[in-house]
């Protein structure tokens, strides 16, 4: 498929229909991109579904089969051509999931690395590995040694040795994984502002959907190695592409339809569903996505859905109920949020929101 995000004169990358295989299956295939310089792109998908290809294509660790890849209008790699330049030479910065720290150097040396391997000299390679560290908020750490750090410091020393040769590309394999939830709900916060600040253009991969949220201007949603959907985070919570992609980002219950008498059902669970008249459902939807968003608490009346409390869960901005609605042979559960807390089993009343349900034709 084609995907752009924010094609420019002259894109930071761009990749052309992009292809490997290994041992004649296809690894990736048909991959065209654009990113915009200044951007973050996050490359999103569960494991084996070849992001990780991808990164490593961009950064020359692999030469593509089929397709091209230019960063700054420069062509680093086209398979038509034989063309094919190495990662030293593509003036990119990298972000292991793993840090790559050399235990026996100090926090300075692991920044000062790149710049040593590329003979800039003493006094200006220690004037770029102290304001590097400085960026990441490390001033005055470059004489220590990695193993005397949180893992989020060693995290911050790995980025920045990525950025002290100021590339205009810094790609991270993710580079989070590695750390506890408190650790790695910080440390995205603050990744996502240094991105900010810099002005850095970036490639993200993740299999963690809040993670590419708070990051990326731009989410790349991969599947058997194709973006099945390029977007930003808000149009692809407003307007997934299908049914997987929903239930892959978790945006709430995605249900199979039958139509009778008129109107769509819930298929099996007996729970009619109002169309919207400004935007009618199209003739052949086949699913439809209730996201939590669609669904609200309401008093008792003829427009509203029965449903039973499964469980409540405090989430700081309020309380997520999962409801069960319909019969009991197939019922549906939703989720919706509550300002006061609702007890398992109580039943309640629920008003499903035409205007906000997301349908899904058969193709």
């Amino acid at each position: 498929m084609k995907a752009s995000s924010g094609r420019t004169a002259i894109a930071a990358v761009d990749t052309a229909g992009l292809g490997l295989s290994y041992n004649k299956v296809s690894i990736l295939s048909g991959i065209d991109l654009s990113l915009a310089r200044s951007k973050t792109l996050a490359l999103l998908g569960p494991s084996g579904c070849g992001k990780t290809t991808l990164l490593r294509l961009v950064a020359g660790l692999l030469a593509p089969d089929t397709g091209s890849i230019t960063l700054d209008g420069r062509v680093v790699a086209d398979a038509a051509t034989g063309t094919f330049v190495p990662p030293e030479k593509r003036g990119l910065g990298m972000v292991f999931q793993d840090y790559a720290l050399w235990p026996h150097l100090s926090v300075g040396r692991n920044v000062a690395f790149p710049l040593e391997m590329r003979g800039v000299g003493r006094a200006e390679r220690d004037e770029r590995v102290a304001r590097a560290l400085d960026r990441v908020g490390l001033a005055g750490f470059g004489g220590r040694n990695p193993g005397e750090l949180s893992g989020g410091q060693q995290q911050r020393v790995a980025i920045a040795r990525a950025i002290v040769g100021e590339p205009a590309l810094v790609l991270f394999d993710e580079p989070l994984s590695n750390l506890d939830r408190e650790l790695r709900e910080t440390m995205v916060e603050e990744l996502a502002l240094l991105l900010s600040r810099l002005g850095l253009t970036a490639i993200y991969v993740t299999h963690d959907h809040s993670e590419a949220f708070t990051l990326a201007d731009e989410v790349a949603v991969m599947r058997r190695g194709e973006i099945v959907q390029l977007a930003s985070p808000e149009m692809l919570v407003d307007s997934p592409a299908s049914p997987g992609i929903a239930e892959f980002l978790k945006l709430g219950a995605v249900a199979p339809l039958e139509y009778r008498d008129g109107a769509f059902w819930i298929a099996g669970a007996g729970v009619r569903l109002d169309a919207d008249a400004d935007a009618p459902p199209p003739a052949n939807a086949a699913k439809v996505l209730l996201a939590r968003g669609a669904v609200r608490l309401v008093g008792p009346g003829a427009d509203a859905v029965p449903g039973r409390v499964m469980r409540s869960q405090f989430r700081g901005d309020g309380h997520l109920a999962t409801v069960r609605v319909g019969n009991e042979i197939s019922p549906l559960e939703l989720q919706l949020l509550s300002d006061v807390r609702l007890e398992a089993g109580e039943h309640v009343g629920v008003r499903i929101e035409p205007r906000r349900l997301r349908w899904f034709t058969a193709d």
